[in-house]
């Protein structure tokens, strides 16, 4: 079977997701910013998104370069996200008098902020359809390489041009296996500090089978504060806390950078697919121990994470298979 309808979002995209609370009907999806289910919210759960709530939105969502998602939760650059998302960040910046990442650290004045070593957060702050001028530079008659060097020739200027510009970080991302590309322009922020993160044990609690569960009985968060010109940056879009939490049946979105979903791939594809991520995540691949743990414990934590995805997986599939191909 084809692969066509297998979806890929590299890091660099933003994604929306519609989740709703645990006692309600499940019912989710994912979609691009500039491509929201207008129709089906406003059907299904009178919901109309207005192209400033979308915005304001994606710009209070931002992007970690180590990989992870957060959001601005103050109009003075503070951002939330998980504790594993900082952990990369904890290790670096911790010393041989100080574990971060185990004891935690908490900034009692913004002066006590510890600035990361190489952390950038980016702000996605407009999407461009390029689709028709990458799709152009592949002519008639080209071989795959050709045609491959000439997508690549044509990305690269789109965002030389861009950044030329806007002085913006641009991005060109693929979607759809190159059925449209985006031209994603980025606000970075690379001054990057701590304000806060729980002792390891606090923020992991449960291990890695509570981290698929809810509720959660943690402190599974990091806060970190970006600065422009030595200042606290000035942020217009934000999101404020709900000290009561969402209401039971509540419609409830997430906003992020995902690295992919293979929800549309066919069940042919599916299988191999899976097959492959089983050898990737058994634990004869999982690091060997070394003198230093804390270097260790993010990729153990992720691989771990891995697997167990991997067993969901193999059970639906099974699932799927078994009632398909009853008699």
């Amino acid at each position: 079977m084809s692969k066509a309808f297998c979806t890929f979002f590299p890091n660099s995209i933003f994604i929306l997701t519609l989740a709703m609370s645990a006692s309600a009907i499940a019912d989710e999806g994912m979609w691009l910013f500039n491509a929201p289910p207008l129709k089906q919210l406003k059907d299904k759960y009178q919901f109309e998104p207005t192209p400033q709530w979308l915005e304001h939105l994606q710009k209070a969502s931002v992007r970690f370069n180590s990989g992870g998602s957060g959001s601005f939760v103050s109009a003075n650059g503070l951002v939330i996200t998980n504790h594993h998302v900082g952990a990369d960040t904890l290790q670096k910046i911790s010393d041989a008098q100080h574990n971060y990442l185990r004891n935690g650290f908490y900034a009692k004045r913004q002066a006590d902020e510890i600035k990361s070593a190489d952390l950038e957060l980016n702000v996605l702050m407009s999407i461009e359809d390029v689709t028709a001028r990458v799709s152009a530079a592949v002519k008639p008659g080209m071989t795959s390489d050709q045609a491959s060097t000439a997508r690549k020739s044509v990305i690269a200027a789109i965002e030389k041009e861009s950044k030329d510009k806007t002085g913006l970080r641009s991005d060109v991302v693929t979607l759809y296996q190159g059925g449209a590309y985006h031209l994603y322009r980025y606000k970075r922020y690379d001054d990057v500090r701590l304000v806060f993160a729980p002792e390891q044990q606090m923020a992991f609690f449960g291990g890695d089978p509570d981290n698929f569960e809810y509720p959660r009985y943690d402190l599974d968060i990091c806060l970190f504060r970006v600065y422009e010109n030595g200042q606290p940056a000035k942020i217009d879009h934000f999101l404020k806390f709900n000290p009561n939490g969402p209401n039971d049946g509540e419609l409830t979105f997430v906003s992020g950078s995902p690295g992919k979903t293979d929800r549309q791939l066919t069940l042919d594809d599916a299988i191999p697919n899976l097959n492959q991520r089983s050898l990737l995540t058994t634990e004869s691949n999982m690091p060997k121990p070394r003198s230093r743990k804390m270097r260790h414990c993010t990729t153990i934590s992720n691989r771990s994470g891995r697997s167990r995805l991997v067993i969901a997986d193999q059970r639906h599939l099974l699932a799927i298979f078994s009632s398909t191909h009853a008699y």
